[in-house]
């Protein structure tokens, strides 16, 4: 006979073992071991909220301090590998098997592990695709996650950082998982509830907030005058001739200038009102002297960011903010807007091929994607219209009797040499080696050629969509791969040609003066500058102050 509910009795056995042990929705910080030995069965699929920025750092202490003896070969299912507690999980055996999505700063020590055989990587997802399978073949067995605050009733309020929390907490809850929430305090009510009680089993409150990760901040400071440049050529060579409304920006030092040139140099050429209207971002601090000149209409986000809390809540026709004037945000919603709703995704790398192939996982750091494989891939299953979609579609057809369609804008936007003078620029990825070592039938590849549509250096902008074929593609990068080997070995003629065609284009082509490209101007020049901006709003971490 067939048994339907073997999921809901594993589910009751493992909350029986905790209620021998005196354990019940409130636990005490000192006996989380207890709760985790008694609830989390060798083998099992485990996701720990590592996110960009909001970690159940508590938990994962915890989880890394459990009898290896006891819990062992865990499988885990986590956007973020963030934490060296993560690292210590599968250096100690508690686990084996790892789906994510990005590894920031634990990127070197993933890749020793995978060399040293201690560590089985799945798959680099994407977030929203990792977000997809746990609704399909990834569903978490036990979650352990971070909220703000909760009630008596285990309601949870998740602030600003909500982020992963919703898509990891309704996938467990409702496959019969268990839930386990580190909070910052109990609260008699809650400004807002972001997940039922009813979905959560067991709320602990950690000894100190949970960490998080000001992962957005950059300091205006250290944004040089080839980011300068390179910004400038954007905005007069991408923005303003597709009529860019709908965006995203990634993590970088070249995109915060270009937030930081909106009010000034996109100002001055009539671009207000025109470009950069609608944002699926995180609050970037640079984006501040924009929004208060007027250039943003809306921003979507992915997380918030440490010191924005006041500036969001004062600013809620731009925001998504509650009654109580905190933001929501959302990563897998806005993951699905940077994907469908935005005509652009400009980001960097740290690797370009010939055929404008581009990855972060390199030899010796397996850093992730994060979302730009959403961000920065053509939505073919989009059909609504904008003028800048429209174009490009119209640009990448030439002309050429076949179904019209339109196309997104995917820009990868690099020095040429990174730090440490390591090309960005290469004839073969590292990702086929790495991939080869991490037992893959691909290499992992963070955004495919056939969907980026521009590259830009400090020596200009190669124009993908109207390239005949693939020579002509190479050509057009090796065009603004500079001193490159990649670079050095352009056909020159060949590239003059593309020049003429305006596939290549140097910023004299587009009326942009190299003298006028220095910081000032930029709308801000310091984090100080910032807090001023924003009126006094803006409280950046200890870090980010030096006055």
């Amino acid at each position: 006979m067939s048994v339907w509910n073997a999921h809901q009795k594993n589910r009751g056995a493992r909350k029986d073992r905790a209620a021998a042990l005196g354990l019940e929705r409130q636990v005490p910080a000192g006996r989380i071991a207890d709760l985790l030995h008694a609830v989390i069965e060798p083998g099992d699929r485990v996701c720990m909220e590592g996110n960009n920025q909001k970690q159940a750092d508590f938990l994962a202490r915890a989880l890394a301090a459990v009898d290896v003896a006891r819990i062992h070969d865990l499988h885990l299912v986590q956007s973020v590998v963030a934490l060296p507690e993560h690292i210590a999980l599968f250096d100690k055996g508690i686990a084996r098997e790892l789906d994510f999505s990005f590894s920031g700063p634990q990127g070197t020590r993933m890749a020793a592990l995978v060399n040293a055989g201690k560590i089985r990587i799945n798959a680099i997802h994407t977030y929203l695709e990792l977000f997809a399978r746990y609704f399909v073949d990834l569903t978490p067995k036990v979650a352990l996650i971070a909220a703000e605050a909760a009630d008596r009733d285990g309601n949870l309020y998740t602030g600003p950082n909500t982020e992963d929390t919703p898509a990891i907490v309704e996938a467990t809850a409702f496959k019969n998982g268990i839930v386990i929430a580190q909070v910052n305090e109990l609260r008699d009510s809650l400004p807002r509830v972001d997940v039922p009680g009813g979905w959560v089993d067991y709320v602990v409150v950690a000894p100190k907030p949970n960490y998080i990760e000001p992962l957005f901040t950059r300091d205006p400071a250290q944004i040089s005058e080839i980011q300068v440049l390179m910004a400038m050529m954007v905005i007069k060579g991408i923005y303003a001739e597709y009529g860019v409304r709908s965006l995203n920006h990634g993590i970088g030092f070249d995109t915060a200038a270009i937030e930081l040139l909106l009010p000034t140099y996109a100002a001055e050429l009539g671009l207000k009102g025109k470009i950069c209207t609608h944002w699926a971002l995180n609050p970037h601090p640079a984006l501040i002297p924009a929004i208060e000149a007027g250039f943003v209409e809306s921003v979507h986000s992915f997380g918030s960011e440490l010191g924005m809390e006041a500036y969001i809540a004062a600013r809620p026709d731009i925001f998504f903010t509650g009654a109580d004037g905190s933001m929501r945000s959302n990563r897998a919603f806005c993951q699905a807007a940077g994907h469908y709703a935005c005509d652009l995704f400009i980001g960097s790398t740290l690797q370009i091929d010939l055929a404008g192939n581009s990855s972060t996982a390199t030899k010796g750091r397996i850093a992730g994607f994060g979302g730009a494989p959403n961000m920065g891939a053509d939505a073919r299953g989009r059909r609504h219209e904008s003028p800048a979609w429209v174009k490009a579609g119209e640009e990448a057809r030439q002309g050429r009797d076949i179904m019209p369609r339109g196309r997104k804008l995917v820009v990868q936007m690099v020095e040429t040499f990174r730090e440490h003078m390591e090309p960005a620029f290469v004839e073969r990825l590292d990702a086929w080696e790495l991939g080869a070592a991490m037992g893959l039938a691909n290499p992992p590849v963070m955004i495919y050629g056939d969907d980026v549509t521009h590259i830009v250096t400090e020596e200009g902008i190669a124009n993908l969509l109207p390239c005949r074929d693939a020579a002509e593609r190479e050509q057009a990068i090796r065009g603004v791969a500079g001193y490159t080997a990649v670079g050095l070995g352009r056909d020159k003629a060949k590239v003059e040609e593309l020049r003429g065609r305006g596939i290549i284009r140097r910023p004299e082509d587009m009326g942009v003066s190299r003298r006028r490209a220095n910081r000032d101007l930029l709308a801000a020049r310091t984090v100080k500058d910032l807090v001023l901006a924003s009126g006094g709003l803006y409280n950046p971490p200890s870090r980010f102050r030096n006055w």
